[in-house]
């Protein structure tokens, strides 16, 4: 792949990680890698399009039928796809039929695309992610195989030690920080051709411990305002995406829309976007 090649748009595709949660902003609102990556597109590219269809907690079988369809008709450049760690989540999980529904998506969005991007997600190091451990890495095992059949770049968040970095959690322990999105956002960057900004792959300091006081209220918030909300939709059958859409997708119509910088004339920074009216 060429070094500073040129993207005219961008549409991603997948769950909360792709969402931006936890990077919110002041005004409630999330950005995250996708958002930050479009951002620096956007300064390359005169007239560059973006649109980010994924919604928080939905698994492979609604990525593909609510997003693969609408992103693949709007014929990006680039499209990310990020899905099927949310399936892994889940006590009961047949990873034969995660791994068919994300071949399904593959296959969907490979042709509509210049350049598919697939990711072996970040996890949080500690004894929850250890359980799940065997079956991420049975996705990403099939997410390696169907890159190579179809042509996809992978980014390998999985074998970053930094990325593991507790500090690079939110307080929910699900979902990257700012910083974590961050170089999320660098890592497709350079993966994408661009010349590397900083090394996303950097330790952080080494840590102060924090107090067991500190650790067990800490353990005490997560546990009221994080987990039991997170049982009792596991427990329900509800999703914390459920009635939401994406960013940038029309219920309404059934298909995405995109953005575009709100100065066209301004190279970048981007300091805001407005929609693209059919």
């Amino acid at each position: 792949m060429s070094i500073n090649a040129t993207y005219t748009s961008l549409v991603a595709v997948g769950d909360s990680f792709t969402e931006g949660m936890s990077d919110q902003l002041p005004d409630g609102s999330y950005r995250g890698w996708a958002d930050l990556l479009a951002a620096r597109l956007a300064t390359r590219a005169p007239g560059f399009r973006y649109a980010n269809l994924a919604v928080r907690g939905k698994l492979i079988e609604q990525i593909v039928r609510e997003q693969a369809g609408p992103a693949a008709k709007m014929g990006a450049d680039v499209v990310t796809l990020v899905g099927g760690l949310n399936d892994t989540l889940r006590p009961q999980c047949d990873m034969g039929r995660v791994r068919g529904l994300l071949e399904e998506a593959v296959e969907t969005l490979a042709p509509s695309c210049k350049q598919l991007v697939l990711m072996r997600s970040p996890g949080r190091q500690g004894p929850v992610f250890d359980r799940f451990r065997p079956r991420m890495e049975a996705l990403f095992a099939c997410i390696d195989e169907l890159a190579s059949r179809h042509g996809a770049l992978v980014i390998d968040l999985y074998g970053s030690a930094a990325l593991g970095d507790q500090r690079m959690w939110g307080v929910d322990r699900l979902h990257l920080t700012d910083e974590g999105h961050r170089r999320v956002a660098e890592a497709v960057w350079q993966g994408l051709g661009q010349a590397a900004e900083d090394d996303w792959t950097s330790p952080l300091p080494a840590p102060v411990p924090p107090s067991w006081l500190r650790r067990r209220v800490a353990d005490v918030s997560f546990t009221r305002a994080h987990l039991l909300p997170w049982i009792g939709r596991r427990l329900t059958g509800r999703s914390s995406g459920d009635g939401r859409s994406g960013a940038h997708f029309s219920p309404e119509h059934g298909e995405g829309f995109w953005i575009t910088p709100a100065d066209p004339a301004n190279p970048g920074p981007v300091t805001g976007w407005r929609r693209l009216e059919p």
